[in-house]
């Protein structure tokens, strides 16, 4: 869940452990992850982070490598057992059947040239999986603090997506609670864009259960996040 930053390293990386704690969140990204994983298939972790997500399929089995600029967090990877890479570069072309990118592309400023080179990577008919933050409306101090470029919305994401040479098969938002929360927070919360481990564990065990529920009736039009399944043509 880290992306390609400057010499420094990634900035987000408080965030990024604070977010360790979000039980429910992360089941739900990593089921989702899974479930639209293929067997056999080659993996591409897309701003890996600590190994957050890349390790624990690892452990399922799948075949899985981690792309992650950051040094010190693919070095964190690479002692848990899982290859890592710094970028795409260090891929064959037509290498993969499914990556997936989590909480990544909003970082990067040319978003269409970084899926256009994952969908080199991908082979045919391969499977992309992205999750982003949604709605520009709720960019926040937090978004600012770990460098956030943009938030998408369905239609930008979809264009974005299109515009790389893949076909879209569904585009949908997710968490629709977390949508009124973080227009919440943007109105009071902390300007420093630190988050609150107290809230996040209380939304996280709470309200993103049901917001889930939710989800079912609202995510053509609203939600925090958006989740997108794309194939290479």
């Amino acid at each position: 869940m880290s992306a390609p930053q400057s010499d420094q390293g990634y900035t987000g990386v408080e965030n990024l452990e604070v977010m360790q704690d979000a039980v429910n969140y992360n089941r739900f990204l990593l089921d989702t992850v899974q479930r639209h994983a293929p067997r056999g298939g080659r993996v591409l972790d897309f701003g890996a982070g600590a190994g957050q997500f890349a390790v624990p399929m690892a452990q399922l089995g799948f075949d899985v490598t981690a792309l992650e600029p950051d040094e010190r967090l693919r070095a964190r990877i690479a002692s848990a057992g899982v290859r890592a890479v710094s970028g795409p570069d260090d891929l064959p072309d037509g290498s993969l059947e499914y990556v997936y990118t989590l909480n990544v592309l909003e970082h990067i400023e040319d978003d269409v040239g970084a899926l256009r080179r994952l969908h080199a990577k991908l082979a045919p008919r391969g499977l992309l999986l992205i999750y982003v933050p949604a709605f520009p409306l709720l960019y926040t101090s937090m978004d600012a603090k770990v460098g956030h470029v943009r938030r998408y919305t369905r239609g930008t994401l979809m264009t974005a997506v299109r515009g790389a040479g893949f076909q879209v098969e569904r585009a949908v938002y997710v968490d629709s609670l977390g949508f009124l929360a973080t227009l919440a927070f943007k109105v009071v919360g902390d300007r420093s864009g630190e988050i609150n481990p107290r809230a996040l564990k209380l939304y996280d065990r709470a309200v993103f259960p049901l917001s889930r529920i939710i989800d079912r009736a609202a995510q053509r039009c609203l939600g925090k996040n958006l989740l997108l399944i794309g194939r290479r043509s």
